[in-house]
């Protein structure tokens, strides 16, 4: 580590995703948090929408436009669906950016309409440096998009399996999220007394804008088109994601050559951990922390490989992921200022 730092500037810094990313400057050695921005928020103490930010809590929010955000080293876009792209043009070409939304992420126009509608705003190097491929083409970029959390999750659990052929590709998909998940902002189906003892379904059929998603990730990792059948559920945590992927059997995989599949795609990364044979993942084990937990069985009966994933949508899922990338972009050592211990309980 040769000590150099880099300013960084995040837009989106209200909500929880921005507030995710400032919270994991605040402990990172050469990424210094030199501005914060947003555009409601603008004009207000940091510490009125974030308190627990106390490090950065009197600086003052700041207009969201490029002219705001073109003095930093790296500008992380905190961003709603559809609002970097624009902002994004105007920042100039040495700067590392970094969207934490969707606007980079798929590499098909025709998907970007179908599921965001609109201009696509063309595919950057995607940011997850654990999917084989991926991490050379983060090196020296200073363009990247960051993987959407139920993605991350799902991507980690099912391409190892794609990979080694262990599976058909046929993935279905039920994950449980916290409800940061759906944002800051109020709406009524979020309100304590609507999620408090209550669990639901949501996105049902097919419609969730993470699917494509999904299926860019696992049809890479397959090398062949990969078809998802993805549930989303609401549950009452204000963040992490448990996903549950299964995949019917290639003939003669059995539990042994799953695991070891799974060790040897996985043996080397820093941030995704198979748990020991009969330990399940859970969400608080990951909370805070920028880990996936992992854990695959054979289901003989049902003939299917099932595999579960615990991420903290928040950390790995979004904002961990976003320094995790500027690490390697910047050639910062990968796991800098990233925390691998979660809080319990």
């Amino acid at each position: 580590m040769d000590g150099r730092t880099w300013t960084v500037g995040v837009t989106g810094a209200t909500g929880y995703a921005g507030g995710e990313v400032c919270r994991l400057l605040a402990g990172h050695p050469q990424l210094q948090l030199a501005g914060v921005h947003a555009n409601a928020s603008a004009g207000r103490r940091l510490g009125e929408s974030q308190p627990h930010l106390l490090p950065y809590a009197d600086l003052e929010v700041q207009p969201s436009d490029p002219g705001s955000l073109a003095g930093y080293d790296v500008v992380v876009l905190a961003l709603p669906h559809g609002q970097s792209a624009a902002i994004a043009a105007q920042l100039p070409v040495d700067t590392l950016v970094i969207d934490c939304g969707a606007d980079h992420r798929l590499n098909d126009p025709a998907a970007w309409a179908r599921w965001y509608g609109g201009e696509h705003a063309g595919h950057w190097p995607y940011g997850l440096p654990e999917l084989p491929g991926l991490r050379e083409q983060l090196r020296e970029a200073r363009r990247i998009a960051v993987p959407g959390c139920y993605p991350t999750s799902v991507t980690l659990a099912m391409a190892p399996a794609l990979a080694a052929g262990l599976v058909t590709p046929d993935v279905v998909v039920v994950a449980a999220s916290g409800t940061s998940g759906a944002g800051k902002s109020a709406k009524t189906h979020l309100l304590g007394s609507e999620v408090m003892g209550a669990a639901s379904a949501y996105g049902v059929g097919g419609v969730h804008r993470h699917t494509p998603e999904m299926v860019q990730n696992l049809s890479l990792a397959a090398g062949g088109p990969v078809t998802v059948s993805f549930t989303p559920t609401l549950v009452p945590m204000s963040r992490g994601i448990l996903a549950t992927c299964s995949a019917p059997l290639a003939p003669g995989v059995d539990s042994g050559t799953a695991r070891a599949a799974y060790a040897a795609a996985y043996a080397d990364e820093p941030f995704v951990h198979l748990l020991p044979e009969g330990q399940w993942p859970t969400t608080a084990a990951v909370l805070g922390a920028n880990t996936v937990a992992l854990q695959v069985a054979v289901d003989r009966d049902a003939g299917r490989l099932v595999v579960v994933a615990a991420v903290d949508n928040l950390t790995k899922g979004t904002g961990g992921a976003a320094l995790q990338c500027a690490n390697i972009a910047l050639a910062i050592p990968e796991t800098t200022g990233l925390p691998l211990v979660g809080v319990a309980p």
